[in-house]
């Protein structure tokens, strides 16, 4: 059973940066994909970056293309997620994912091919 635990969350003006941080409790060499979600008060969870963990292949929202950044520190069995040129709409609490399986590119954002969650850490974005 993996356990995954947020990290980075807070308060930042528009335009600013965050770095959230997933640790995982085991190796992430047994996890085949790990994502970040985000979910706002009576909005679906919706996908924002993924990463293949041996490949290296990493999926973006277009919503955050060219603003966030994911990646992996293997040595450590962290998941990052970078964040810049932040705006309010990207207000939300986000929540690392990650899954024992190949996922296809085609459903790279489906909640359901996730079996492992974290609780999440809020990120509040204001103008």
């Amino acid at each position: 059973q993996v356990q995954l635990v947020e990290s980075g969350g807070g308060s930042v003006q528009a335009g600013g940066s965050l770095r959230l941080s997933c640790a995982a409790s085991e190796a992430i060499y047994n996890i085949r994909v790990m994502s970040w979600f985000r979910q706002t008060p009576g909005k679906e969870r919706e996908g924002v970056a993924a990463i293949g963990i041996t490949s290296g292949n990493t999926y973006y929202a277009d919503s955050v293309k060219g603003r966030f950044t994911i990646s992996q520190d293997s040595a450590k069995n962290t998941l990052h997620l970078q964040m810049n040129s932040l705006k309010p709409e990207d207000t939300a609490m986000y929540y690392c994912a990650a899954t024992n399986w190949g996922v296809p590119a085609s459903s790279i954002f489906s909640e359901w091919r996730y079996n492992y969650w974290g609780q999440g850490t809020q990120v509040t974005v204001s103008s």
